[in-house]
């Protein structure tokens, strides 16, 4: 039974699955895949302290190599609907393109795919010499508690070995084809609170203003670069976010000054190295503070190989154009993915992802479900 990618993705977006609600959309994908074959596993997970999700793990074949497919139904708040010019949900095609949130970031590609598989497995049959996979969380756009991290636990214990997995996140900056990522930075967000001695303004003897020593660490380490980048990454920023006080007083010296930032680093660096640089820069300012250290991901690195190949030759035949290989942009559930198959990414034009009237060019639903089965074909190869 073939797939209507177009149809599809509209189906998807039609579903409000703001994370992390899945509201009808894990259906909607179950149905399809089901339609054509796939043997279909839902798989909900919960945990004290974070919202419970539901997944889906959908597999055609049982033989190897096992050809996996990654993406999230989930998608991100509308924010302020009266800047949307459209429904945010009700996937309108307008001058050509597919409104609403989530057509970007990521059913549009999430659909392509599944249009791709059934058009593979129609003309294949089931005797293609593997298994094509498609491992779907609802939890990529929160906390990632829930989701594609449980999901690969559950597929080690029941002996489900993915051989290498395509995400389709929206990779291209402003065009198809423009690039695919082969690994991404590591994220590490920082907050660095100073204690002091709250006081008078006038009497600065008798107090120690936290503030001023926060200054001093901040400036210590966003002065100089961390790296120079390497072949594959860019080289490592630091930005701090927020400066708290919480001080409303002019003549007070406030007893705390809080600080936050993200460092975004590439392989270079772990975050166990990072977080001792800091410590060794901090206590060599001195005076009390506390530094709390949040990973999202460590910088990992697919090198060029089979999978990326595969990718640049499809996007070659299909758009015309060699994509770059980049490791830009920010974390996604590859990071989890990279720990047990090669991986890689591509997808849609991201340029409008997570905002207003958030869209995509119809034409590229087309694009992407041929790069898609152009790559189950490489991987597949006939005899």
């Amino acid at each position: 039974m073939a797939v209507d990618a177009l149809a599809l993705s509209q189906a998807l977006i039609r579903c409000p699955s703001v994370t992390p609600a899945n509201e009808g959309a894990l259906d909607v994908l179950q149905k399809a895949l089901g339609d054509i074959g796939f043997v279909c596993h839902r798989l909900p997970f919960s945990e004290d302290g974070a919202a419970d999700v539901d997944n889906l793990y959908a597999r055609f074949g049982t033989g190897a190599p096992n050809f996996c497919y990654a993406g999230h139904t989930d998608v991100v708040p509308v924010g302020d609907r009266d800047a949307w010019s459209v429904d945010p949900f009700a996937a309108e095609i307008k001058d050509g393109k597919l409104y609403g949130r989530g057509a970007s970031d990521m059913k549009a590609s999430v659909a392509c795919f599944s249009a791709a598989a059934a058009q593979f497995i129609e003309a294949r049959g089931a005797d293609f010499g593997g298994s094509i996979s498609l491992l779907i969380t609802g939890d990529e756009e929160g906390p990632a508690v829930n989701g594609t991290k449980k999901m690969l636990g559950w597929l080690d214990e029941n002996g489900e070995k993915l051989d290498v997995c395509l995400v389709g996140e929206p990779t291209n900056p402003s065009e198809m084809g423009e690039m695919v990522k082969i690994g991404r930075r590591g994220s590490l967000n920082g907050t660095l609170t100073v204690q002091g001695i709250q006081g008078h303004t006038a009497y600065p003897h008798l107090a120690d203003n936290p503030i001023h020593r926060l200054v001093t660490m901040l400036a210590a380490i966003t002065e100089g670069a961390l790296d120079d980048g390497t072949d594959h990454f860019q080289a490592t920023t630091l930005q701090v976010s927020t400066v708290d006080v919480g001080n409303p007083a002019t003549n007070v010296i406030p007893g705390t000054a809080t600080a936050t930032f993200n460092i975004r680093y590439n392989d270079i660096h772990t975050s166990e190295t990072l977080t001792k640089w800091l410590r060794d820069t901090f206590d060599a300012i001195g005076g009390d503070y506390m530094l709390d250290i949040h990973v999202s991901g460590e910088a990992f690195l697919t090198p060029p190989g089979q999978l990326s190949d595969i990718l640049v030759g499809a996007v070659e035949t299909v758009i015309g154009r060699t994509p770059e290989l980049s490791t830009s942009g920010g974390t996604s559930d590859a990071r989890f993915i990279k720990d047990h198959c090669p991986v890689a990414e591509f997808g849609l034009v991201g340029a409008s992802m997570h905002k207003a009237d958030e869209h995509i060019e119809v034409k590229d639903i087309e694009t992407l479900t041929a790069v898609y089965l152009n790559v189950l074909n490489r991987y597949f190869p006939t005899e």
